[in-house]
């Protein structure tokens, strides 16, 4: 096993609270850094006494069994398969049996429906389909029907409460127009395909007797390189529904860490990308409070990579895993599926290998000047794309058995702050915040809120006043369940103390 690199430095940023008195040089001594150098450039002060330290939460030990269930031996045999299929180019072949879209759509469906069925009938798998109007710009030189083949598991406590796994599984050549020759589509992307599979497979018998709390839907989508046609058809279904969509996990590019000349490391992570504020869907004041108070980089994505992070970190002995999350939407110049949610308001993130190959990536196959091109099967490393998988069973099921993230966390302006009037309480005056939250309606799953980046314990009460300056920290509140596990946090607006009473 490789040692784990802690991953909470990325994910929390440390309360501070400055102390009466003056320090003498003597009294400080550097922290040190993962790389060995010291950290000079931290704060003098020391840390804050409210609340513990961070400590990633556990798993129980019925989840970490689920995620020793990935197979690279299944996963190998439904890449094989859907490389098989020559092309899965959204506008190929629809008529027969073994070539194109048309065979590999119903290939799957027929397999997950098989999967299914240890469930009792509690996954609903469907393929919803629309027919999609010819784009020669962007890579669809024919109309033709757009389908998703999809499991819908219901949540038991809170089913209108939804996260999505998608995955595409149509492919592309150099040409993305060429809806004939061959694109085998092995990394780029039946990798995520594989894992959803897997996923149903090791769910089904497991929620014929235990269904999580709030529900899941795990997506095979079309279209994703000619337009995000299927996620799009997908985040719009949902949100026209008025489904409360919490987060998309994204699969896209998963098959391998290990081609030269990577670091070996790489064989052990997989990167998280997410967006800032450019994809909030709120008003444009609002967004300008987010930035100007110092909460751009805690957007509802980025909290959701955060959490697979901490979840991951608590589990890592058996996910054999590390987490980067990376604070952009996407690669550079890039997109994928998540776009879709994000553009539609829901929160949602990319996993995708540590460092692309791109020789075997939206290539036509041949070998050129002694150069093999082409994403083949031969390039897709299937125990990589198994510990991807258990990254993200491991986060979907965690994160459907939490309460639900809170809403509505705000400061008030008024108090630890600039004196309005003659008459401004002096103890409104003190470097301090006051918080607010939404604690209606009760969630049934809630054991008590917790304010972070320290965990402290603020029961089921809906406010809180905290001696620590709001210039010198973020503030997240997130959710504990009675079963110990913890929704993704929020983060907090500054409105008047009225919003909720003082």
């Amino acid at each position: 096993m490789k040692s784990l690199r802690s991953c909470t430095s990325l994910v929390f940023t440390a309360f501070f609270i400055p102390r009466q008195g003056s320090y003498a040089s003597s009294d400080y001594s550097p922290t040190f850094g993962s790389n060995g150098f010291a950290n000079w450039g931290a704060g003098t002060w020391p840390p804050s006494s409210v609340g513990a330290p961070l400590v990633p939460q556990p798993t129980d030990p019925e989840t970490l069994a689920l995620l020793t269930q990935l197979d690279p031996v299944r996963i190998q045999s439904t890449i094989q398969t859907l490389v098989n299929f020559g092309t899965r180019h959204t506008a190929s072949d629809t008529t027969s049996r073994t070539r194109g879209i048309g065979a590999a759509r119903n290939w799957l469906l027929s397999e997950i429906t098989e999967l299914a069925k240890p469930s009792n009938g509690l996954m609903n798998v469907s393929m919803p389909c629309y027919l999609q109007e010819a784009q020669p710009s962007s890579g669809m030189p024919i109309a033709a029907d757009v389908c998703n083949v999809q499991v819908e598991i219901k949540g038991a406590v809170d089913s209108n409460r939804t996260y999505v796994y998608t995955g595409h599984y149509d492919s592309r050549r150099l040409n993305n127009s060429n809806n004939v020759d061959d694109a085998p589509g092995a990394d780029d992307n039946a990798s995520a395909v594989a894992i959803a599979l897997e996923m149903v497979r090791i769910l089904a018998p497991v929620v014929a007797k235990n269904p999580p709390a709030a529900s899941i839907i795990i997506a095979a989508v079309a279209g994703e390189e000619q337009g995000l046609y299927g996620s799009n058809f997908l985040a719009q279904t949902l949100k026209n529904a008025s489904v409360n969509v919490q987060g998309n996990f994204n699969d896209d590019i998963v098959g391998s860490g290990s081609n030269a000349p990577f670091d070996p490391q790489n064989q052990h992570t997989i990167r998280i990308f997410g967006a800032g504020t450019d994809y909030l869907t709120l008003p444009a004041e609002i967004i300008t409070e987010i930035i100007t108070t110092g909460y751009q980089d805690d957007t509802p994505s980025r909290h959701l990579g955060r959490y697979v992070q901490e979840v991951n970190a608590g589990a890592a002995n058996t996910t054999d895993m590390d987490v980067a999350l990376i604070y952009k939407p996407d690669r550079f110049h890039r997109g994928g599926d998540h776009e879709s949610f994000l553009k539609a308001g829901f929160p949602g993130i990319r996993f995708t290998e540590p460092q692309e190959d791109f020789y075997h990536q939206h290539q036509d196959p041949r070998t050129q000047d002694g150069v093999i091109y082409g994403d083949e099967i031969d390039y897709v490393d299937f125990n990589y794309t198994a510990r991807v998988g258990r990254v993200n069973l491991l986060s979907l099921w965690s994160i459907a058995n939490a309460p639900a993230t809170p809403s509505n966390f705000t400061y008030d302006v008024s108090i630890g702050f600039l004196a309005s009037s003659l008459t401004t309480p002096a103890d409104y005056l003190e470097n301090i915040i006051k918080l607010y939250w939404n604690t209606e309606p009760l969630d049934p799953l809630l054991d008590y809120y917790e304010i972070w980046t320290h965990m402290l314990n603020v029961g089921t009460q809906n406010t809180i006043r905290l001696p620590i300056s709001k210039d010198n920290a973020v503030f997240g509140l997130r959710a504990v369940g009675k079963n110990g596990k913890k929704s993704p946090a929020t983060y907090a607006l500054a409105v008047e103390s009225e919003y909720f009473g003082s």
